[in-house]
């Protein structure tokens, strides 16, 4: 295990590791020792009571913040005609066909999401072993595979993040900046936790959502007292 810089020591004594936080204390704290120089994220790691490597286990979808992730998110469309120029009009990046699988083949991926109208899947499919390790990977499910680009676009640009649990059964999110009112931070911590409980899948077995963490990008994890979350 790595050790622990100075600073990160220091950051780590003013929290009580043991100590379960409520949801709004949690993120206070968390807060109020953020760096002022660095924009750091309050991020959220939920323990579930699921083996993914089951199908009927597998916990994945996607969600709308409501403050939004403070982040922009740069968006792929695999789109021709009416629906590139629909996808453009609504802000994507990067609109193309046969064109930009080349370019993401040549190794070109800085996106946070690829979105494909439904004609378009046979020239994607051929960018699987590309996409695919970086959960990139248009899926009809996850509404990246859809005729309607312009709203596809539009909600990832607006704050919805697409979540799925880890071998571990872990899901990990960032919630929006430390600089985020305490506020909107609640709110969208609410309506991540609100999606992976709608999200529980057939073959969970036992207590589902085990243990909810909170952390900023540079500072400790703070255990949550799920006991004050009615969703749970």
């Amino acid at each position: 295990m790595a050790k622990q810089t100075k600073k990160a020591k220091a950051l780590a004594s003013q929290f009580d590791r043991d100590k379960l936080y409520g949801v709004d204390e949690a993120i206070a704290a968390l807060k109020g020792a953020s760096s002022k120089k660095f924009a750091e994220t309050i991020e959220v790691a939920i323990n579930l009571g699921v083996d993914p490597r089951h199908a009927d286990q597998m916990v994945r979808g996607v969600v709308t913040l409501p403050a939004g992730t403070g982040k922009d998110v740069k968006v792929a469309v695999f789109a021709r005609g009416d629906n590139a120029e629909k996808a453009l009009a609504a802000g994507a990046d990067k609109v193309g066909a046969e064109d930009l699988m080349e370019d993401m083949l040549a190794g070109n991926l800085d996106y946070g999401r690829v979105i494909a109208t439904p004609d378009m899947m046979g020239i994607v499919g051929r960018l699987g072993k590309t996409l695919g390790p970086k959960g990139l990977m248009p899926n009809p499910k996850l509404g990246t595979v859809t005729p309607n680009v312009a709203e596809a676009v539009k909600a990832a640009k607006g704050g919805q993040i697409e979540f799925r649990v880890e071998k571990a059964g872990i899901i990990h999110a960032g919630l929006g900046k430390a600089s985020f009112a305490d506020a909107d931070l609640r709110k969208n911590f609410d309506a991540f936790v609100d999606a992976i409980v709608k999200a529980k899948p057939a073959g969970a077995k036992g207590k589902y959502v085990r243990k909810i963490s909170l952390s900023s990008t540079m500072g400790p994890g703070l255990k949550v007292d799920m006991a004050e979350l009615s969703v749970i």
